[in-house]
């Protein structure tokens, strides 16, 4: 069963930060999603991460391959990941790409997949297949590819260190929510070198013949602190605000033109006990190609995430024991992709 969804709208750039930080606590604990406005992107740059993430996914497979993921770094397949492990069909239709920030020490520790900005393709014989994109090479006798993806780099690490920093201010008013100082979160270290990571996903067009139900992403809740996420005009994504009802209820989210679409992850859930809820959803296939963007705020692997005392009392105890937030996600993927 599905309807539609009405989440609340935020605008971060209110100067009335208590009155803006009420509303996040009440869309957190109703829905669990919310859109932000007024973030401070630009349009173009949004536009730009879509443009460029489209060249990519439609090279051929073997030189996305080249940049096979590495520490969750990198081009992923379809079918690679199934986010409802109780499901016993094939992984979930899409492939994506991971990547994180170039700085800090987890920037050169892990360092990102890049995709190459030109490829050797095909020895002259075939140039004519090739004739629209590729320039001959003498020296070689090969057809050359370049500029394939000449901005590719550039876009994707403006756009990350942008939402990164709608990421920070989002937390801050989520503390502010909370009953927290608003640089809560970065006195607990949460926000020192994190692990944060932007998502580029493509889901095929195509909708499965065969009797099994097949999903673009199926059902999951998010494990990081908050996703900040960016969708083209095709709808798919669906929430179920209450997990333990059935037949469940799907909602559909729309997009918000120019707005982002906000959700509340495992991590977050775990430090408000349960207040903040991390909802379940979903991307169903609607016979269309729909491309996302998403990000991540993982905090910073070493960070404890323990119950917030403004979250628990003697009459509500901590529900979750401490975990440090690397050791959650790790196993989260690791039982993701080892289905």
């Amino acid at each position: 069963m599905e309807t539609s969804l009405v989440l609340p709208i935020v605008d971060i750039s209110s100067p009335d930060k208590i009155t803006t930080a009420r509303l996040i606590r009440r869309a957190c604990v109703e829905h669990g999603f919310f859109y932000v406005k007024n973030h401070g992107i630009p349009e173009e740059l949004m536009e730009g991460v879509f443009r460029e993430s489209k060249r990519f996914f439609n090279l051929q497979l073997e030189d996305k391959m080249d940049s096979l993921h590495r520490d969750f770094l990198g081009y992923t397949p379809l079918y690679a990941e199934k986010l409802d492990t109780s499901l016993t069909t094939i992984g979930d239709s899409k492939e994506s790409f991971f990547l994180g920030s170039s700085e800090g020490v987890r920037g050169q520790r892990y360092p990102n997949q890049w995709p190459s900005e030109s490829i050797f393709l095909l020895p002259v014989p075939f140039i004519g297949f090739y004739i629209n994109i590729c320039v001959f090479t003498s020296l070689t006798g090969y057809v050359y590819c370049e500029d394939l993806l000449p901005s590719w780099r550039q876009t994707m690490e403006c756009y990350y260190k942008n939402v990164m920093s709608v990421g920070r201010k989002l937390l801050g008013l989520v503390a502010l929510a909370l009953d927290l100082d608003e640089d809560f979160f970065i006195k607990i270290g949460a926000l020192n070198d994190p692990a944060a990571v932007v998502r580029l996903i493509r889901y095929p067009g195509e909708v499965n013949s065969s009797d099994v139900e097949t999903y673009g992403a199926s059902a999951h809740s998010d494990y990081v602190t908050v996703t900040i996420l960016l969708t083209d005009e095709v709808p798919g994504l669906q929430v179920c605000r209450d997990k333990s009802k059935q037949p469940r209820i799907w909602e559909d989210v729309p997009r918000l033109r120019g707005a982002f679409i906000v959700n509340i992850g495992d991590l977050m859930e775990r430090w408000t006990n349960g207040l903040f809820r991390s909802t379940l959803h979903r991307v169903m296939p609607v016979g269309k190609e729909r491309y996302s963007v998403a990000f991540f705020l993982d905090p910073n692997p070493d960070c404890n995430v323990e119950c917030l005392k403004t979250c628990c009392s003697e009459t509500s105890p901590a529900r979750f024991p401490p975990i440090l937030a690397g050791d959650y996600i790790n196993e989260r993927f690791r039982i993701t992709y080892a289905t």
